[in-house]
């Protein structure tokens, strides 16, 4: 047992905890890193069998901070994203000119000769395994796990976190990263507005007879989106959203069985499917926290905030929180400032809540407008959609927002 002093202290060893001790450390701060599990169990490949998103200014900061590197050869680049109003059979039966209709291509948004891709897929199993790597090497990130904290006591000038075994860490600043749940959240008093859509993101992935050509499919149906989205070696990551007590149906088949009725509901356009993995479901929700931050606690990634997968924004947003967090604390070390006080914590707050709530709140409406079968609603969105692809300026709007460039960008953000 002993106290541990630091700048920082993470609870959370999640990929949005681990992404924010690597962002903060390279800025210059100390910082433990407190997980309740060991950190090689995210390193197992049956561990989380889901793929992110990561948007082109996401990429930006992972490439800055020397995380790139070793994502790069397994993540699948986005050249084009197609949304249909309707189920991929439907679409590709009409030849694919039906007016719910929208086409995004990174060429309209490259920089002269070269071609940015709108983002990449990238398995949840390799950044884990990328982040933990970056972090055992770093000198000012100490590893505690499995750690659980028993209590929380602002000091005035700083926070004391006490764990199960005694141990003690005294930091000016203590991050919640500890996912929707959020003990952290819960002990700082922060409320929620939280809700259940009744729907189930199933995920697995498979191979394809034809090469999706690095393009990613959403479609919108009434059990809710489909998405096909690009992996390396002719695979593609499917999330399937269903109504619940139909996706619990739907796991529990066997497999064959399964791949008819995924084959039925996908259409012909990549041929032949096989499964490439295990299938994984999750329930799906909505929370956003009413603030950020307390004196003494900041929060980041899904203990701040959770939004439906509708649009593919959930951890990008988490690594706008980070980046912006690490540019106000920066900014306040430099002036000599406590950067766990609360007119610094002000700042993020300013920078990231409101941006963050208009976003997720629009999913939401999003998800609630497509995730319908009523006849007005389907004209209307179809023609919503079809309108948006026929304005060049509107598609470009649409495509930087989707690239996580809306806003005010946070340095490691920038091009």
């Amino acid at each position: 047992m002993g106290t541990q002093t630091c700048d920082i202290l993470i609870i959370g060893g999640g990929m949005a905890g681990s992404l924010a001790a690597l962002a903060l450390a390279d800025a210059g701060f100390t910082c433990v890193l407190a997980e309740k599990f060991p950190l090689s169990n995210q390193k197992q490949p049956l561990f989380d069998g889901r793929t992110t998103a990561i948007a082109y200014a996401g990429q930006r900061l992972l490439d800055k901070l020397d995380l790139w590197a070793p994502l790069a050869k397994g993540a699948g680049p986005i050249e084009q994203i197609i949304v249909t109003d309707g189920r991929p059979k439907d679409r590709f039966r009409q030849g694919g000119t039906a007016s719910g209709f929208l086409h995004f291509d990174s060429k309209e948004i490259s920089d002269g000769d070269h071609t940015q891709p709108l983002g990449w897929i990238v398995e949840n199993r390799f950044m884990r395994a990328a982040f933990i790597d970056a972090m055992q090497q770093k000198e000012k990130i100490t590893l505690k796990a499995p750690a659980s904290w028993t209590r929380i006591v602002n000091e005035g000038g700083h926070q004391m976190v006490t764990f199960e075994n005694g141990d003690k860490v005294k930091a000016s600043l203590v991050i919640g990263a500890d996912g929707r749940p959020s003990p952290v959240r819960v002990h700082a008093g922060i409320r929620t507005s939280k809700w259940s859509y009744g729907q189930t993101g199933i995920v697995c992935t498979i191979s394809s007879a034809r090469d999706h050509h690095n393009i990613a499919q959403e479609f919108f149906t009434p059990g809710g989106p489909f998405a096909v989205l690009p992996l390396p070696q002719q695979r593609a990551s499917l999330v399937w959203t269903e109504t619940t007590a139909m996706a619990k149906a739907i796991v529990s088949l066997p497999e064959p069985e399964l791949m008819h009725h995924l084959e039925n509901n996908f259409g012909p356009y990549l041929g032949e499917l096989k499964l490439a993995g295990p299938v994984w479901a999750y329930p799906l929700s909505f929370l956003m926290a009413e603030k950020f931050y307390t004196d003494r606690i900041a929060l980041i990634g899904d203990a701040a905030h959770g939004v439906h997968p509708i649009a593919g924004q959930g951890f990008n947003l988490g690594i706008k929180d980070i980046a912006a967090l690490r540019d106000v604390l920066h900014e306040a070390a430099l002036a000599g400032l406590d950067i766990g006080h609360g007119s610094v914590l002000e700042r993020y707050q300013r920078w990231r809540h409101f941006d963050t709530a208009a976003l997720a709140f629009g999913m939401d409406a999003l998800t609630r407008l497509f995730s319908t079968d009523n006849a007005a609603l389907h004209l209307a969105r179809s023609t919503g959609l079809g309108m948006v692809n026929k304005v060049a300026p509107l598609r470009k709007f649409f495509m930087r927002q989707a690239g996580g460039e809306a806003g005010d960008l946070p340095s490691l953000m920038r091009a």
